[in-house]
């Protein structure tokens, strides 16, 4: 018996990858299969939305993420320009209401100076 289990286990030692895959080919598919995001099984498996959909939005994805590869300096001043404006839009709300005031200001103070005349 002893024997057996060593001839066994020295067949197994030697056996490659390969012959292990045809012994049992259900785990070697299961290994070799990647999982569909968390998304794809929720919205086309769980729901059931149609497939068209999936490829379409596949397809736009590479597409943007082509296009981002491509463009990455312009989108980058893009947004610099962008958040620019928006940092500076304060303080450029902040001037012309001191403007406006100032004008109000001025011209009552005109006013004034007409009617004391």
């Amino acid at each position: 018996m002893e024997k057996r289990n060593l001839n066994n286990e020295q067949e197994v030692k030697k056996s490659t990858f390969e012959e292990r895959k045809k012994r049992n080919p259900a785990k070697s598919s299961q290994i070799n299969q990647k999982r569909l995001p968390w998304w794809v099984e929720l919205l086309f498996v769980q729901i059931g939305l149609p497939d068209n959909w999936l490829i379409k939005i596949l397809k736009t994805k590479k597409n943007t993420l082509d296009f981002y590869k491509e463009k990455k300096k312009y989108i980058f001043l893009i947004f610099l320009f962008l958040f620019t404006l928006g940092y500076f839009q304060p303080v450029i709300r902040d001037s012309n209401s001191k403007l406006k005031c100032q004008k109000v200001a001025y011209k009552i103070i005109k006013e004034i100076n007409l009617f004391k005349k």
